[in-house]
């Protein structure tokens, strides 16, 4: 059937034209009266950024169990525990292989140092990955990338020199995943509660993996030789590539243009993230707390022997700040509401480490696991500075943004236990962790209070939305 021609209500066709009544006459001593006029044109409105995925959860207010109600988060979280198991075995795996193939404690302790420290280099070279291609393509890209390293790995002929560069090609990879992973989680959940609660979740598997995973890790290796832990890892990587292949959607690239090669393109993304003001302390609250709460971990087997414990003593004290970050994100997510964990965020990551001050009274074994565990409590601040953070960080910088930022989370890190490490090597680890107690809330509370600021005063090169921290 033909279209039918489209007609504005002030122009009648002809035919309404022709048989139309004619105006009725002007009254006396009046004007004819004022033809109607048409209805005034809507203003257009900003649109809202809303999920790819139609199964998104629509409610104000989601929960942690209505996320798994959604097809893809479902692929994304079991894929997330497949890699997070097959890089704790790796990681046990390669450590025992090395130290049995060379006696060498330091080459040993390198093959395990060597996961963290190149962190920084991928998350910086290799960010443009998570922007540059379509999200989909990276994923399952950096599963098959680790899992060819691990294959070679698995085998005999491999020498100790290939196993520490193909561990190092692993740290390479991992900030990119992890970037572009929760970049996708805001493709399928939207950037609002709901992106933050997923986050959350993905939050709460690895800190669990830390408490049980090594342990899992150490049972397998009593069954199996180290070569043969690989292969699980092998396996557990190739499940990732094949439950995000075929459980997610493919989506196009963020950023529609590249400027250049991947190096450039990746180091002038980092320089665009850090130069808005609202990414730039968002991302300096996301590394300092952590870079000072994980100080107690560090000093874990020294401060324990000071105080005469040892064995399961000591897996406490390591699992207590794990323990009570697991626990506190938990609680936030459930019991509180997006406006109350917002208006939580800045004061929590402000003051999250003035309890390991109180080291400086040298308390006695179980008030030291409450200080641990408070202190690991207070990580529930990300959940309000994930909100912020997605909201002002442009979509087409977004996978960068989340692989500086995991990059730098794991470098600040290492850079917080290794100084550490280096104070304890002259003061009493009692002393290193209050005075990490103390510092921490110095140089964090500036930072909090900045923030504070910038909410008030929106970027003019970043998004004019509200922010998670405007009812602070």
């Amino acid at each position: 059937m033909p279209d039918t021609p489209h007609h504005s209500p002030a122009e009648p066709t002809r035919s309404a034209r022709s048989t139309a009544s004619p105006p009725p006459p002007p009254p006396p001593g009046g004007t004819r009266p004022k033809p109607p006029t048409a209805p005034p044109t809507p203003t257009p409105t900003t649109p809202t950024i809303t999920p790819t995925n139609p199964t998104a959860p629509t409610t104000p207010h989601p929960r942690y169990l209505t996320l798994f109600r959604i097809p893809e988060f479902r692929a994304v979280f079991l894929a997330h525990l497949c890699s997070l198991l097959g890089t704790v075995v790796s990681e046990i795996a390669l450590t025992v292989l090395v130290f049995a193939l060379t006696g060498s404690p330091f080459l040993s302790a390198l093959a395990f140092a060597l996961g963290l420290l190149p962190y920084l280099l991928g998350g910086t070279l290799l960010a443009g990955l998570a922007d540059r291609y379509p999200a989909r393509r990276v994923l399952v890209g950096c599963d098959l990338v680790c899992a060819a390293c691990v294959a070679v790995m698995a085998l005999p002929v491999t020498p100790v020199a290939g196993l520490l560069a193909l561990r190092v090609v692993l740290a390479l990879v991992a900030p990119v995943f992890a970037g572009t992973r929760m970049a996708t989680l805001g493709d399928i959940l939207g950037d609002g509660d709901a992106f933050v609660l997923g986050r959350s979740l993905l939050r709460i598997v690895s800190q669990t993996a830390l408490l049980g995973g090594y342990g899992v890790g150490g049972l397998l290796l009593v069954l199996v030789p180290p070569r043969g832990a690989l292969l699980v890892t092998l396996a557990t990587f190739l499940g990732s590539a094949t439950l995000l292949r075929l459980g997610t959607r493919r989506r196009p690239a963020r950023a529609r243009t590249a400027a250049g090669g991947l190096v450039r393109d990746s180091l002038s993304g980092v320089r665009a993230v850090l130069a808005l003001r609202g990414p730039r302390l968002a991302l300096l609250l996301f590394w300092l707390p952590p870079a000072f709460a994980v100080v107690p971990e560090g000093l874990a087997a020294p401060y324990a022997a000071s105080l005469g414990v040892s064995g399961a003593g000591l897996g406490l004290l390591l699992a207590a700040i794990s323990a009570g970050m697991i626990t506190g994100e938990l609680l936030a997510g459930t019991l509180l509401t997006p406006a109350a964990r917002a208006r939580l965020a800045l004061p929590l990551a402000a003051l999250g480490t003035l309890p390991l001050a109180l080291c400086l009274l040298r308390p006695g074994y179980l008030p030291l696991l409450a200080l641990l565990f408070v202190t690991g409590a207070s990580a529930a601040y990300t959940l309000g500075l994930d909100r912020w953070f997605v909201d002002s960080v442009p979509v087409e910088l977004r996978g960068r943004a989340m692989t500086v930022q995991t990059a730098g989370l794991m470098t600040a890190q290492g850079l917080g236990t290794a100084l550490a490490g280096a104070v304890a090597e002259r003061l009493d680890p009692h002393l290193v962790v209050a005075g990490a107690g103390l510092l921490g809330t110095v140089c964090c509370l500036p930072l909090a209070l900045a923030a504070r600021r910038a909410r008030r005063v929106p970027d003019a090169r970043g998004p004019k939305d509200e922010t998670g921290l405007t009812t602070i």
